[in-house]
């Protein structure tokens, strides 16, 4: 839908436009802001076998498991869920294996560096045998080295100056 479209079709709310109707049917002034949002928890990787994925990710990464859904971690396991730095969660799912949730073809996830780590991250890749596919300079700065996980996930290591806000 094209821009002035959709501001045809939804014209601008005003601040005096913003009611909620409550259960009682009275109408009432909504917050004009949503409630803060502390970050992304989880970001999810579909996968041949969770097993094969987070021995790849502790060996590349050092995440440690911090939870899957069976008993053991093998090529039947649905889901395993990895630490992933201070607050974050790697979830990897077998692919096919949860109902609703599937998603297909690569996924881009970019991890956040020192700007200091990139050569060791280099030298690091180099001793683990995954080849560099790429290697850019962002507009703020940023240096970023790009890898592929054992299905296919193009990997970013990334220092500040990517975006405005890192």
């Amino acid at each position: 839908m094209a821009a002035a479209n959709f501001r045809a079709t939804f014209p601008p709310i005003t601040g005096a436009d913003v009611f909620l109707v409550q259960k009682d049917g009275r109408m009432a002034e909504q917050s004009k802001t949503p409630p803060r949002v502390n970050g992304i928890l989880e970001t999810s990787l579909y996968v041949e076998s969770a097993a094969r994925s987070a021995e790849f990710y502790r060996r590349v990464f050092g995440f440690q498991v911090i939870d899957t859904d069976s008993e053991q971690l093998d090529d039947a396991t649905r889901l395993c869920a990895m630490r992933a730095g201070d607050r974050d969660v790697l979830l990897l799912f077998k692919k096919g294996a949860t109902p609703g949730t599937d998603a297909s073809g690569s996924i881009h996830i970019a991890f956040g560096i020192a700007r200091s780590d990139i050569a060791a991250w280099k030298s690091w890749l180099a001793e683990q045998g995954i080849p560099i596919e790429s290697q850019e300079t962002w507009k703020y700065g940023a240096e970023a080295l790009y890898f592929r996980d054992p299905d296919g996930h193009l990997l970013e290591v990334v220092t500040p100056g990517v975006w405005s806000i890192y």
